[in-house]
This record gives structure tokens, sequence and C-alpha cells, in this order.
């Protein structure tokens, strides 16, 4: 068992327990190394910035922005939620935060939103103010938040033969969620990936979207100590991976109120990650 506060996305996983974002306004095995900075920048807001695939079509990916073009890091938050969540939700468990929504929104942070099918399926409302707030952009986390590799913090394991669905599911829930815009980056559950899976998705025109820094949020009760494991691993172009989840990140509003002023005080700017992919895009 990985340590609460150091573990590498427990992040979204054990038992898949994790879930999700909300609006407070109306492992895997044999890993390749992730894709150089080989971006392609778009000339049109429509169509952000994506990393160019590997060798043979290989789906690219991407951990961390150039730590030479100044002080910028990206918060990401995973909105998780799996089918067997659903009964929970209805029961009153709740898989959204709206605080935490609201704390970005009122300190002014851009973010990325990672979200599944699922959930934008169970919270359709939230899923649409979300993906229509310019501060914010939504990818793709899967439909079903199973995993994409084996033995990868006790989730369920999808076959490889029906990766490249889930993917594609998880943008249509989005769509008829009323996101309008769904960015084309993919973050595996988890955060577990191999070549097959890598493979699988080849074709889509997704970027893999990994991260450098991992908060510690999920399951965590000292908000201090994930403060201070953000603050001691976020560089230059860093991606900070946390959640947005009461039941299963509770102490992640605070971790975002107490970091935000800390990082500007130190010099960063806060930006999303199409932003780190665009500047990768110069940085050749």
């Amino acid at each position: 068992m990985i340590p609460r506060v150091r573990r590498i996305a427990a992040v979204c996983a054990l038992g898949a327990a994790l879930a999700a974002c909300g609006s407070a306004d109306p492992a895997g095995s044999a890993r390749p190394a992730p894709a150089e900075s080989r971006a392609s920048a778009s000339p049109s807001a429509s169509r952000p910035p994506v990393l160019a695939p590997g060798p043979g079509g290989l789906t690219p990916v991407f951990e961390h922005g150039p730590r030479t073009l100044g002080k910028t890091v990206a918060l990401t938050f995973d909105a998780d939620m799996t089918a067997d969540q659903g009964p929970r939700a209805a029961a009153g468990e709740h898989f959204d935060n709206p605080d935490l929504i609201g704390a970005l929104r009122q300190l002014k942070v851009p973010a990325t939103i990672f979200m599944t099918g699922r959930w934008a399926d169970e919270y359709p409302i939230e899923a649409r103010s979300l993906g229509n707030d310019p501060q914010f952009e939504v990818a793709n986390h899967s439909y079903s938040h199973h995993a994409f590799t084996a033995d990868c913090y006790g989730l369920p394991t999808i076959a490889a033969d029906k990766m490249r669905a889930d993917v594609e599911r998880a943008y249509a829930s989005l769509h008829q969620a009323g996101v309008p815009h769904a960015l084309p980056y993919f973050r595996f559950p988890g955060g577990c990936y191999d070549q097959r899976a890598l493979r699988a998705l080849s074709g889509l025109g997704v970027t893999a979207v990994q991260w450098d820094v991992v908060s510690g949020d999920a399951f965590a009760t000292d908000a201090g100590a994930v403060t201070r494991q953000v603050l001691d691993g976020v560089k230059p172009g860093s991606v900070v991976i946390m959640h947005c989840t009461r039941s299963a990140a509770p102490t992640t509003e605070r971790v975002v109120r107490a970091v935000v002023p800390a990082l500007r005080g130190r010099g960063y700017r806060f930006v999303k990650v199409s932003d780190l992919i665009g500047e990768s895009a110069g940085h050749r």
C-alpha cells in the first residue's frame, strides 16, 4: 500500500472509490517514456494543440510543460465515477464538490477537468456549467473508469478491444450533457497505461495526459500535508493531479485555497493543460 499522501494516483482508484467535480455556479507495466515536446499548435480555438503521434501512430503521452519558459503550472482535477456508484449517489453520497469549483472561480484559477462519461451522465448540469465556462476546460477520463492495464489499484479492467469504444462513449456523454468542446486529451484511469493501451487509442487523435506532481489528496484527511506535498513538488511547467470529490477527497478545497496564494507568491502563473501543450509546440 502506498502511503496516503504519497500514493500515486490512488488518485483515481482504490476500488474506484473516487468521483468527481461539481459546479458552484448555474500503474501499468512497461510504460514507454512520455513523448518529447512535439506538439502541433492549432491556429484556431476550436482545435487545441496536441502532441504528435509516436512511432507507428502510437498515442502520445504528456507529463509536463517546458521547464525553461517561465513559472507556469496547471492544476488538474479528476471527475471519477463508475456505473456501480449510481446507487450510492441516489442514496445521498456526494460525488461532486461545488465548494471547490467555487473556490477556483473566486481565486480566478483556470483548471483542466478530466471527466468520466458516467459522471457527466449523473451530473449533466454541473458538466454543462464547467464545459461552458472559459475558466475551465473539460477533457476525457474514460466512460467507465475501468483500468486500461491489469493490476491498477484494484480497478476492474477493460478489454483491449473495448478501450477505444469506452473513450468514444465518454465523449458522447460529455456532448450529451452539454459540454460543447471536450478537448482531445485523455487521462487513463489510475494513470495506468502500457503500449497495448496506447496502441488501442491510436487514431483517435488524443494526447494522453499524465502529471509530474501527485497531490495525494485522494482519501487524505490532513490538508496541510497535501498542501506541503504540492508546494514541494511544483516546478515550472508542472501538471498537478487532484480530485474534486467531496466523499473521497474532502480536503481539496482547503488545499487549493492554501496552494494558490503560496504559488502566486513564488511567481507562478496558473494555466490550463492546453496552454502547457501549446508552450511545448514552440520548444523543440
